[in-house]
């Protein structure tokens, strides 16, 4: 496979021992092409900028900025690149406040060469991918795949509708035509499995994401 074929990926961690262990792991995926590594969030973004990768594997628990806020800054700013955040962390509250920001995918870092394949191509594809290692329930892990992946724009429409804009009101407020409103409005629909606005509300409150 030609490396521009490959998924790109960016690894973010403050420790080098980590970042030499994601090299040597990410070297023997067939797939994965890694475009670098980032010791700390500035340095992170400034790689994004430089080649834009697909993915960014990212830890959570940085010095200075945390790889919370590094999720938010990409999200809003790169809105095309996937973030799947890594961590020895396990409790639930780390991995909403990262799906909350932007990211696609959770990994503990004692994960496994094929648990790393699977979360790279799921992310890649637009699903949501929590690692086997989380200390959660079924039923958590289960809700928490069943949470939708909203694009940037999906967000901010979701949240002006929970804000009790109308459609004429969105599309002034973001700049776009009232069909495209309709359409994103549509698809919200459609991913949370809702028939009207009102449950939309409700079970995007539910997952988090208002």
């Amino acid at each position: 496979m030609k490396d521009e074929d490959k998924i790109k990926v960016l690894v973010v961690d403050d420790h080098p021992m980590v970042l030499e262990g994601m090299r040597s792991m990410l070297a023997q995926i067939a797939f994965a092409n890694l475009t670098g590594v980032a010791s700390n969030a500035w340095e992170a973004i400034e790689k994004i900028k430089e080649q834009l990768p697909d993915i960014v594997l990212t830890d959570i628990n940085m010095p200075d900025v945390s790889g919370i806020e590094l999720a938010e800054k990409i999200r809003k700013e790169f809105p095309s690149v996937k973030i799947v955040a890594m961590s020895t962390f396990k409790e639930r509250s780390y991995i909403s406040k990262m799906v909350l920001n932007g990211a696609t995918g959770y990994l503990v870092k004692s994960a496994s060469k094929e648990e790393i394949e699977e979360a790279l191509l799921s992310v890649h594809e637009g699903r949501l991918y929590m690692s086997f290692d989380l200390e959660m329930s079924a039923s958590e892990q289960r809700e928490m795949k069943n949470v939708p992946v909203l694009s940037t724009r999906e967000k901010e429409v979701l949240n002006l509708i929970a804000d009790g804009l109308t459609n004429a009101q969105i599309a002034g407020a973001l700049f776009i035509s009232m069909h495209t409103v309709d359409s994103h409005r549509k698809n919200l629909l459609t991913k949370f499995g809702v028939k009207n606005t009102a449950l939309l509300i409700r079970t995007a409150t539910q997952y988090g994401l208002l």
